[in-house]
């Protein structure tokens, strides 16, 4: 998948430039990719991070098909905490048509149900209105402003921090 991840980014840097902290110069290659892939592996494995990649296909056809998306669960702590933080990243293309609402719904379902995690947590900037929407439509609530967050496009952006947390969450499996 190091080819798809990399035609991806090359194909999205413009329009993941005022959203995304910066990235390495060769982003755009499969060597980039391979190792980050490995450790993505290395990291599920762990339990420390869960990683979806969307793909135009399905089944054994994902090997050719573009990426069309990813969303990272990362920072996953257990314990009394049993939390962790969301990204994500769209396609230009594919957006508007509800595909990372479908996506995120599942995964968050796998997250909660399967996976047994209490709460998760975002951020994005303000001026991100798509991102503040799709966050809403899922259920997420505001819980406050990061100032000066991450170094974005040049800049320290603040970013609104959102949460949401699985309600059903059975207390007997902390300890």
């Amino acid at each position: 998948m190091a080819r798809q991840f990399a035609e991806f980014m090359v194909r999205n840097e413009a329009h993941l430039r005022p959203w995304d902290p910066p990235r390495p110069r060769n982003i755009g290659t499969a060597a980039h990719w391979r190792p980050q892939l490995a450790t993505a592996v290395r990291e599920f494995r762990a339990g420390a991070s869960l990683r979806w990649a969307l793909f135009d296909g399905a089944g054994d056809e994902h090997e050719r098909a573009p990426l069309l998306g990813r969303i990272n669960f990362t920072q996953v702590f257990r314990g009394p905490f049993q939390s962790c933080v969301l990204g994500y990243q769209l396609d230009a293309q594919a957006q508007g048509k509800g595909l990372m609402y479908e996506a995120l719904r599942a995964a968050l379902d796998d997250l909660f149900i399967t996976r047994a995690m209490h709460r998760v947590q975002a951020a994005f900037i303000p001026e991100n209105e798509r991102s503040a929407r799709l966050l809403e439509r899922l259920g997420f609530e505001r819980i406050g402003i990061a100032r000066r967050y991450l170094f974005i496009d040049g800049a320290w952006r603040d970013h609104v921090l959102v949460a949401l947390t699985n309600t059903d969450f059975d207390d007997s499996l902390i300890g």
